[in-house]
C-alpha cells in the first residue's frame, strides 16, 4: 500500500499534463527516538524559551522572530510578514527543459521524493513522460514551490515511478577548489596501484539494501525490548569502550606495498573460507 501523499498537483510538458501525487523518498520514522524524562519522577520534561537576561519563562503570543544586524540588536518581523512574501504555488510541475542524467553532480542532489500518476487517466501521459526520458538518457528540470521555499527540482525515471530530487542553491555548495586547489599531485607507486585495484575487485559485491541496516539501532532495540520483559527502568552503568592502538603510519612506499600485499592475502583466504 502507498504511503499517503503529502503534495498533489500536475506534471506537464508542453501540452501533455497528468494529475500525480508526490510522497518524500526517505523517512526517519522507524529512527529510535527518546524523551527526556524526570528521574525522579517518571514524568516527560518540556522545553521553553526563557529570556536571555532575566532568566523569566516567555509565552507563546510573546514571541517574534529577528534577524541580526549587530550585537544584541535584532530586526524584528511578525509571522504574518514572513508569510507575505512566500512564493504562491501553482501546483504544477512544468518540466522547462532536459539535461543528460550525467551532468549534474551528486552534491546537488537534496532531498528526493516519489511522483507517481494520482488516477488511472494519468497513468498513460505519465508512463509517456518517463519512459521518454528513460529512453533519451535525460532527466527533467523544473520549479517548484515546496517547503514554503521555490526550488528548481530534478525529475528521474524509476521504475514505474519518477523521482524527483529538490537541488541545493547556489550558495549552498561550497567550491571544492577553495579546499583541494593547493593540494599538490603526489607520485602514485604503480605497484601500489595495481594491488588496491586487486583490493578493490576483492571487495565488489552486488549492490543490496541490508547493506545499510543500522546495528547501533538494532542493538538499541533489542536492549529496549529486554528492559520491556524485564520491566527494569533502572539503567545499566555503561562500559567504557576501550581505545584502539592507532596503526603506525607507513614511513614509505615499501610499507603500502607490503600492507596491500598482506591484505590481498587475508582477502583471498576469505574467499576460499
Amino acid at each position: 500500500m502507498a504511503p499517503r501523499s503529502f503534495w498533489t498537483g500536475y506534471l506537464k510538458l508542453s501540452l501533455v499534463t497528468c494529475r500525480v501525487a508526490m510522497v518524500p523518498a526517505t523517512s526517519e520514522s522507524e529512527r529510535v527516538r527518546f524523551h527526556m524524562i524526570n528521574a525522579k519522577t517518571g514524568h516527560r520534561l518540556v522545553s521553553q524559551y526563557v529570556d536571555s537576561e532575566s532568566g523569566k519563562p516567555v509565552g507563546d503570543e510573546d514571541t517574534v522572530k529577528g534577524y541580526p544586524r549587530g550585537e544584541d540588536e535584532y530586526v524584528l518581523l511578525e509571522d504574518e510578514e514572513i508569510e507575505s512574501v512566500a512564493l504562491e504555488s501553482t501546483r504544477t510541475i512544468d518540466i522547462d527543459m532536459f539535461v543528460p542524467s550525467s551532468d549534474i553532480p551528486w552534491i546537488w542532489y537534496d532531498k528526493p521524493h516519489y511522483l507517481r500518476p494520482d488516477d488511472e487517466v494519468s497513468a498513460e501521459a505519465f508512463a509517456v513522460i518517463r519512459d521518454a526520458m528513460a529512453a533519451t538518457d535525460k532527466v527533467g528540470i523544473a520549479r517548484l514551490v515546496l517547503y514554503r521555499r521555490e526550488r528548481a527540482v530534478m525529475l528521474k525515471p524509476r521504475e514505474r515511478g519518477i523521482e524527483l530530487w529538490t537541488l541545493r542553491y547556489g550558495d549552498e555548495v561550497r567550491d571544492p577548489a577553495n579546499y583541494f586547489g593547493e593540494l599538490e599531485k603526489p607520485r602514485v607507486d604503480k605497484t601500489a596501484m595495481g594491488l588496491v585495484q586487486k583490493l578493490i575487485e576483492e571487495r565488489t559485491t552486488a549492490w543490496d539494501a541490508k547493506l545499510m541496516s543500522d546495528p547501533v539501532q538494532d542493538r538499541l532495540l533489542d536492549m529496549i525490548e529486554e528492559k520491556k520483559r524485564s520491566r527494569k527502568q533502572a539503567a545499566k552503568p555503561r562500559r567504557k569502550a576501550k581505545a584502539e592502538p592507532e596503526a603506525p603510519a607507513p614511513d614509505n612506499v615499501v610499507s603500502i606495498v607490503d600492507a596491500l600485499r598482506r591484505s590481498l592475502e587475508t582477502e583471498g583466504k576469505k574467499s576460499k573460507r
